[in-house]
């Protein structure tokens, strides 16, 4: 039998390349296959929660991030006046893992990770289309028209998986309801220290500090799928848009150039019953895509390659790896891609009355009870779940 690796590891992304350096730390024969043929990173910054920092630190990765990142103690969540609705504890609920929150330009992390691993074990510009069982191989086709065969698939290609398609037809991409724009610019002249989330009737509007003096910055209004109008905007339609939102928006927006706009369109996937199909598993976005409303994404991602370590060091058979990791992971994400979906619609109220009274309730709640999603996410050990 002719294989050309063991492991085939289809994206580049934060799961497939830490799920390549996760194998090679196991001894563990794996081949990359990444659709771009330049890794940048795409999509500007994202936060690394404390069970993040927990996976980097369980991966042997965590000393090497904190230099990349920006040391993030606090997150409020703030009205467009720019009052506070809410001022999250993090410190406290990161305690359970004894780390700390950073938040990382997603190319920064891409570039760390690509150089833990050998140059030749990554191929760009590789697009996986569809993959074929047999019982003792699988042979995943590229729209090149070539192909490899593998003894395990790890499909970490994102929200719009091919593969995953194939395995699963109706688990398409669902549509959030809201679009988004990104950017990263430079922080020289304006000088934030933390980030925050402002809420108002016209969307949303998020910050954070990024090192080398940068701002992430990002901004969500609702709309209808694909809107051409919205694909089109410029820094100066944001800037009309928001500009009764409280300072510095004004200024971060005036200090942005068309160029560095990123737009897309938020989507998620419906929870699915399963990750794990005999010799195949979805990871990440893959797997489990979820909003961005609780900076959890690529958080889950590196859970995975976490737990997914864990029980391969665990287990003579990788089927029952695969079995055992999607019994550990399958509560936690579905529970994440729900209440992320969840925040997502309160946030984006755009009827000033219910604006007012989401905000006036928010002001009111004590504490514990406000931040009861977060609480739930962070004071539980992921490593222990399904154990």
């Amino acid at each position: 039998m002719h294989i050309d690796t063991e492991f085939a590891i289809i994206g580049g992304g934060v799961a497939g390349l830490t799920a390549a350096i996760g194998l090679r730390q196991l001894g563990r024969e794996f081949m990359v296959f990444e659709q771009a043929k330049v890794l940048k990173g795409i999509g500007a910054g994202f936060g690394l929660a404390a069970n993040a920092m927990q996976a980097l630190d369980i991966l042997g990765l965590k000393e090497g991030v904190e230099k990349i990142g920006f040391y993030t103690n606090s997150f409020n969540i703030l009205d467009q006046r720019g009052n506070i609705l809410l001022a999250p504890d993090t410190k406290k609920l990161s305690q359970q893992y004894n780390q700390a929150n950073f938040t990382i330009h997603r190319a920064d992390l891409h570039f760390y990770l690509l150089n833990q691993l050998p140059i030749e074990k990554v191929t760009l510009g590789k697009k996986a289309i569809q993959f074929e069982q047999s019982a003792d191989t699988i042979t995943v086709c590229f729209d090149d028209g070539s192909t490899i065969k593998c003894k395990y698939l790890l499909i970490a290609d994102g929200v719009k998986s091919p593969l995953r398609q194939q395995l699963l037809p109706s688990s398409t991409p669902r549509y959030s309801g809201y679009t988004c724009w990104r950017a990263t610019i430079d922080n020289s002249s304006i000088q934030l220290d933390k980030g925050s989330e402002t809420w108002g009737v016209k969307g949303r509007f998020g910050m954070t500090p990024l090192v080398g003096n940068r701002i992430y910055w990002y901004a969500c209004v609702n709309s209808k799928a694909n809107n051409h109008t919205f694909k089109n905007y410029t820094v100066k339609d944001l800037s009309q848009h928001f500009q009764h939102y409280h300072d510095p928006i004004p200024t971060i927006l005036t200090e942005t150039r068309n160029e560095d706009l990123i737009w897309n369109d938020i989507i998620d996937i419906k929870p699915l019953s399963h990750l794990a199909y005999g010799n195949v598993l979805l990871l990440g976005d893959a797997g489990h895509a979820t909003t961005p409303n609780l900076g959890q994404g690529a958080c889950q991602a590196l859970e995975d390659i976490a737990v997914l370590m864990d029980e391969l060091k665990g287990v003579n058979s990788v089927q029952d790896a695969f079995r055992n990791f999607e019994k550990r992971r399958l509560k936690r994400t579905k529970y994440i891609t729900d209440t992320s979906k969840r925040i997502g619609e309160i946030s984006q109220w755009d009827n000033p009355f219910l604006v007012s009274f989401r905000n006036t309730i928010m002001k009111l709640l004590p504490t514990k009870i406000a931040q009861s999603g977060l609480t739930q996410l962070l004071s539980v050990d992921f490593m222990k779940i399904g154990k």
